[in-house]
C-alpha cells in the first residue's frame, strides 16, 4: 500500500502541481486510513468496501475528529481511489458513492480595526527584529496573503515602485497583489536597515528570515503574530490567519466588490469568499439591535 501511496503522492506533486502543505495533509489522511484497513485485516485495497470506508468514516467520528477533519480525509481517499481506477490498479472505486460529512461555514474570527492598529503599532522600530516584524505585520494586513505565501515570499517577487507583488498561492496558481503605501514604507525600511544584518553569511532568496538569517517558516510568522497580540491586550483567539481574514472582511465592510475580494485572496471558488458577506450581516443585525429605538 506504501509504494501505492508514494506514486499518488508523486502524481500530485508533478501532475497537478500541489503543493507541499497539501502533499503532506493527504499523506497523513492516507496513511491513517490504510493502518485502519491493515488493523481490520484488509491487506490489499481491492479488497476494500463501501462499507469499509464508512467504517473508516465512523471510527474517526468516534474518535473525536471534526467533521471538517472527517471530509478534508474522506476527500483524501476519493482522490487517491480514483487514481488508483484511473491507472488500472483497481476495476472498480468504492468511494463512488460515499458522501463527505455535511458542514457548517463557520464565520472566521476577525480583528476590529482599532484591534488591526494596536497589533501593527506593537512591534519596536529600534530593534532589528522590531523592524522585520513590522514589515511582516503590514504586509500580511495590506495584502491578506496566507500565512505560507509570506513565508514563501522572495525578493524578485517584490515591486515595490509600481507597488504590486506576485504571489504563488495554493496549487502553485500565481496571483498579482497590490501593496499599500504603509506597507511599502516598513518593508523598504526592513530592507534598507535590517535584513542584511539578519542574514549575515547567509544566502537566500527569501524576503523575510528568522533570527539567523534563514527562511522564516509558518510557525514562526504565526507565534509573530500571537505575541504581538498578547502585547497588545487582545483577547480574541488568534489564528494564523486572521489578518487575512480582516483584511477580507475590512475591504467588504468599505464597500469593495466581491469578485475584487476573490481575486485579491487567491479563493478559486467565490463562494469561499462569501463566507465574509456573513459577517458584514451579523455587524449589520448587531448595529440595528444597538440603536434601533424598538429592536
Amino acid at each position: 500500500m506504501q509504494e501505492l501511496i508514494d506514486a499518488f503522492l508523486n502524481y500530485l506533486s508533478v501532475e497537478r502541481a500541489l503543493s507541499d502543505n497539501t502533499i503532506i495533509s493527504y499523506k497523513a489522511d492516507l496513511e491513517h486510513y490504510t493502518n485502519f484497513l491493515k488493523k481490520n485485516n484488509i491487506d490489499s485495497l481491492s479488497k476494500v468496501t463501501r462499507q469499509g470506508i464508512r467504517d473508516f468514516m465512523l471510527y474517526q467520528k468516534d474518535n473525536g475528529l471534526s467533521a471538517n477533519s472527517i471530509a478534508r480525509s474522506t476527500v483524501a481517499i476519493k482522490v487517491f481511489h480514483r487514481f488508483l481506477v484511473r491507472e488500472r490498479i483497481l476495476q472498480q472505486d468504492p468511494t463512488e458513492l460515499i458522501d463527505s460529512p455535511k458542514l457548517w461555514k463557520h464565520v472566521p474570527d476577525t480583528l476590529s480595526l482599532k484591534e488591526v492598529e494596536l497589533l501593527l503599532e506593537g512591534p519596536d522600530l529600534h530593534k532589528d527584529l522590531g523592524i522585520r516584524d513590522k514589515a511582516i505585520l503590514e504586509l500580511m494586513y495590506a495584502t491578506g496573503m496566507r500565512v505560507s505565501e509570506v513565508a514563501g515570499l522572495k525578493l524578485q517577487d517584490l515591486n515595490l515602485e509600481v507597488g504590486f507583488l506576485r504571489c504563488l498561492g495554493k496549487g502553485r496558481k500565481e496571483r498579482i497583489v497590490p501593496l499599500g503605501k504603509k506597507a511599502i514604507i516598513a518593508i523598504e525600511r526592513y530592507l534598507k536597515s535590517t535584513r542584511n544584518k539578519l542574514i549575515k553569511q547567509n544566502s537566500t532568496p527569501n524576503l523575510f528570515t528568522n533570527r539567523f538569517g534563514k527562511k522564516i517558516s509558518r510557525q514562526g510568522l504565526w507565534k509573530i503574530i500571537k505575541k504581538y497580540a498578547k502585547e497588545a491586550r487582545i483577547k480574541k483567539e488568534i489564528k494564523p490567519h486572521i489578518l487575512r481574514h480582516s483584511f477580507a472582511t475590512h475591504l467588504l465592510e468599505g464597500g469593495a466588490d466581491l469578485r475584487i475580494v476573490q481575486e485579491l485572496l487567491g479563493h478559486a471558488n467565490i463562494s469561499t469568499t462569501q463566507i465574509y458577506t456573513h459577517i458584514n450581516k451579523d455587524r449589520l443585525k448587531m448595529i440595528h439591535q444597538k440603536f434601533h429605538p424598538r429592536p
